[in-house]
């Protein structure tokens, strides 16, 4: 039986809790959350916890905390940094910090700047407070 491509997407993701960006803003990061356990996760097909397939799409509030950061030389004229990000939700997204590579560390507070960077598609998050650190 043939279905449109549009009923077939609509039917998967109200069943399967899929990432639907359409009706959500573009400065927005959507996750999942287990409508079982309750756990939080990124683009997930199942609960990494107990394996439910019932998630719910919410919507992220935009803070979160370097879990790790690292300097990338590789594939760009310049030097960026690929840090992960745990956010205020619980679960943890790869994303960039804009501001030097080197001064961007673990424990730092972020919030989302843009949600898909126009050139490596990743979010974008800027530091909540200035770092005050002596010279290392």
């Amino acid at each position: 039986m043939y279905q449109s491509g549009s009923v077939a997407q609509q039917a998967a993701g109200s069943a399967t809790g899929l990432l639907d960006p359409r009706g959500h803003s573009p400065e927005a990061i959507l996750f999942q959350r287990c409508a079982w356990c309750g756990t939080a996760m990124y683009h997930r097909l199942l609960c990494p916890v107990c394996r439910g397939s019932e998630l719910r799409t919410e919507r992220a509030e935009g803070t979160g905390t370097v879990r790790h950061s690292t300097v990338v030389h590789r594939n760009t004229p310049a030097a960026r940094n690929v840090s992960q990000i745990e956010m205020s939700e619980g679960f943890v997204v790869r994303g960039r910090v804009m501001g030097p590579p080197i001064g961007i560390h673990s424990g730092d507070r972020v919030r989302l700047s843009t949600a898909k960077d126009p050139v490596r598609g990743e979010p974008v998050f800027q530091l909540l407070d200035e770092p005050y650190r002596a010279w290392s």
